[in-house]
């Protein structure tokens, strides 16, 4: 007798989405960043599909307040392209916490998700305030337990 085995379809997915908010102050980036991918993939639900968004929404607030371990404030550096020849900036990590904190966790989750069009769907799905303020309380997010 052969087993099926469950592939969830786009419809079943879209039924099941809920949204977490999840406060970063005192986490560390690269952990706290592995969880929330694992939520947008949806990996923590039985019904997990690779080829399908299966996940769910993610609100992270302080991200001000996050923390880097080791010499990373200094030495980790941060790459981006203008579009124009020679357009490379870089940028140090305690650069960025300091003007721009959402794109340091921003850009450790985007990382950890794959690199196709599903990847980019599931980014969309991620929001990041600097402060504990946000614009999604008519979604009743529920705390998500890391």
């Amino acid at each position: 007798m052969k087993k099926d085995t469950y592939m969830a379809s786009r419809e079943d997915a879209l039924a099941a989405r809920r949204w977490f908010i999840v406060d970063a102050e005192g986490r560390v980036v690269g952990r706290i960043a592995t969880q929330i991918a694992n939520v947008l993939r949806g990996k923590h639900k039985a019904t997990f599909t690779p080829h399908v968004d299966t996940g769910d929404f993610v609100v992270v607030v302080n991200a001000s307040k996050v923390k880097l371990t080791g010499a990373k404030l200094s030495d980790k550096i941060y790459h981006r392209h203008t579009g124009y020849p020679g357009g490379v900036r870089r940028t140090t990590a305690s650069r960025m916490l300091n003007e721009r904190p959402e794109r340091v966790l921003r850009s450790a989750v985007v990382g950890m998700l794959p690199k196709n069009r599903l990847g980019r769907r599931l980014a969309t799905k991620l929001k990041i305030y600097r402060g504990a303020e946000h614009p999604h309380v008519a979604q009743k997010p529920e705390a998500l337990a890391l």
